[in-house]
């Protein structure tokens, strides 16, 4: 199977190929090689995803960006046999360092985004609300939380995290979760559905409240 697939391979992702299936120092130089480019990957996305969080330290960026890479390094080899060459082997491989690279960021911030800390969550900007504005998208933020912590199943609430909050591509989380990106799109639209008939009734009350 490993041979028939080379042979259709571009050469740039079959060199990552042979590499990655040959015998050491060889692969031990791809995989040294593939943790850098999976770094500089997930340094990018998680610069990108913290500019907005002010009180983020810049400093931890190289740190997250290496413990990113790590983890999607493991999932690469892990899934490198599932590799159908039906995209290059670098958009392929690159994918796993975007997902891990808003997981790193939550676990620095050391607790669930959504249980904890809605409003960081969603990175809210301030447009100038009013006090009472403020409390009432506060206050649905919490229920919004609560429904996606009780309401939703794992795999629900780890879809909707990943694509509607972190920015993760389908494709990439069905890759992680083994699935299809038609299946990750309807966990996230029967997710959405829930989340929509939970929350009904405090935007029901809200709109009476502010006739």
């Amino acid at each position: 199977m490993q041979g028939r697939l080379a042979q259709w391979l571009d050469p740039e992702s079959r060199a990552w190929w042979d590499r990655l299936h040959g015998a050491e120092p060889v692969r031990g130089r791809a995989i040294a090689e593939l943790h850098e480019r999976l770094r500089r990957e997930a340094w990018f996305h998680i610069r990108l995803r913290t500019r907005r969080l002010s009180d983020f330290p810049t400093s931890d960026l190289d740190d997250l960006a290496v413990q990113a890479a790590d983890d999607a390094l493991l999932a690469v080899l892990r899934k490198l046999d599932d590799y159908r060459g039906e995209s290059q082997f670098w958009t392929w491989a690159r994918r796993f360092a975007q997902l891990e690279a808003p997981v790193s960021i939550r676990r620095r911030l050391g607790h669930d985004h959504l249980a904890h800390d809605p409003e960081r969550a969603f990175a809210l900007p301030d447009p100038g609300r009013s006090p009472q504005e403020c409390a009432e998208v506060h206050e649905l933020l919490r229920t919004l939380s609560s429904a996606i912590t009780g309401r939703l199943t794992t795999r629900q609430r780890v879809v909707l995290i990943a694509v509607a909050i972190d920015g993760v591509p389908a494709a990439t989380v069905a890759i992680e979760l083994d699935t299809t990106p038609g299946a990750i799109y309807k966990m996230l639209h029967d997710a959405r559905r829930k989340l929509s008939a939970q929350l009904a009734p405090a935007r029901a009350l809200r709109n009476h409240t502010t006739d």
